[in-house]
């Protein structure tokens, strides 16, 4: 709230004249704030509008058919009342990585249209029907994630692909993808990101994770295919699939803030973004051949190792014979797998390091 208190005292000695001239420029100035308002306006997506200062929630597909429940995701847009980017949220590409979900909803929850500058559209459950099932793929059995564009003629993982691609990325200037570990195992919250690309390299350290891990991403992945488009684009992985852990969403709620303050859509929280540890290349440790059986680690995420050093073990039940899982490389510790039962081949350990230049 404004303090009127030193105005008034300066009104009240200088006479009447003062007040006219106060007045005087307190109408211009609403007269040139909602004039700028009015030139911002309303914003077209999916054949609905949302108007400046304003914010709504409905679903992608109107359509109430049998495939059109398939089809479907929630779209949440904030529409400010001032001009600015536009930051799109994504998550639940994968459904059962439910921490990128409610990171996506509460962070879209706390956006306040009245002070925003520009948009923030979020779309919390992308494969919705995934995220209600707790299935990671979608209802063909394929990767969502591996869709990108997509095509308006494909299966139904390339319609949603293609819908998110042509009606709803077009409209951003920068995206961040929300996601997990898979299949039984855990990351430590990081950003993956390209950091070739200096817009994406800005993006990704303003975060503030304070952890950045370098590639483009897979082909047909959300991230790789908007940066190809010129969005610039990163991921936050943390924690595990089919949980939501307190931790890893209020990282991202923050992350999600430090970005928008980048980008100039709201004031910048009080929290200092933290130099980051940027690791260029990563590899898995896997069970060797015809070790397999109860994984036991004793390593743990964000540990720094050194080739050759223990970070586990796995016992055969059967035989009760230990083979001792080694690390192949010096580094950290940025993703592993749960204890459970492996099998050959099987992914353990995620060790990132920054190769000398």
């Amino acid at each position: 709230m404004i303090n009127l208190t030193p105005i008034r005292s300066r009104i009240a000695s200088a006479g009447g004249a003062a007040l006219v001239r106060f007045c005087a420029v307190l109408v211009l100035a609403a007269a040139a704030t909602t004039a700028v308002a009015a030139e911002w306006g309303s914003m077209q997506l999916l054949g609905r509008e949302v108007p400046a200062g304003s914010s709504q929630r409905f679903p992608a597909v109107p359509d109430r058919t049998f495939e059109a429940s398939y089809l479907n995701m929630p779209v949440f847009v904030a529409r400010g009342t001032a001009p600015g980017p536009t930051l799109c949220i994504t998550a639940g590409v994968h459904g059962d990585e439910l921490n990128g979900v409610e990171i996506a909803r509460r962070a879209f929850s706390r956006v306040d249209v009245q002070s925003l500058r520009g948009t923030v559209i979020a779309l919390p459950a992308i494969n919705a029907e995934g995220v209600r099932s707790g299935n990671r793929y979608l209802s063909d059995r394929r990767d969502l994630n591996r869709a990108f564009p997509g095509s308006a003629g494909g299966s139904v993982a390339r319609l949603i692909a293609h819908k998110v691609s042509k009606e709803i990325l077009v409209h951003c200037n920068a995206l961040v993808d929300l996601h997990t570990a898979s299949n039984d195992r855990t990351n430590l919250p990081q950003i993956r990101a390209d950091i070739s690309d200096p817009a994406i390299r800005d993006l990704a350290v303003h975060f503030g994770i304070g952890l950045v891990i370098a590639g483009k991403g897979p082909e047909g992945s959300l991230r790789r295919e908007a940066a190809k488009a010129g969005i610039p684009s990163i991921i936050y992985e943390a924690g595990a699939p089919h949980l939501f852990q307190e931790p890893e969403i209020a990282r991202g709620v923050t992350g999600i803030s430090n970005v928008m303050a980048w980008l100039g859509m709201a004031d910048r929280p009080k929290t200092e973004i933290p130099e980051s540890r940027v690791y260029q290349r990563s590899r898995w440790v896997r069970v060797t051949r015809g070790e397999g059986g109860f994984f036991f680690p004793d390593a743990g995420l964000g540990t720094r190792v050194k080739k050759g050093e223990a970070l586990g073990q796995i016992v055969d039940p059967l035989t009760d014979e230990s083979h001792a899982v080694m690390s192949n490389v010096d580094g950290e510790i940025i993703g592993m797998a749960l204890p459970r039962p492996v099998l050959s081949g099987y992914a353990l350990y995620h060790i990132a390091w920054h190769e000398p230049e």
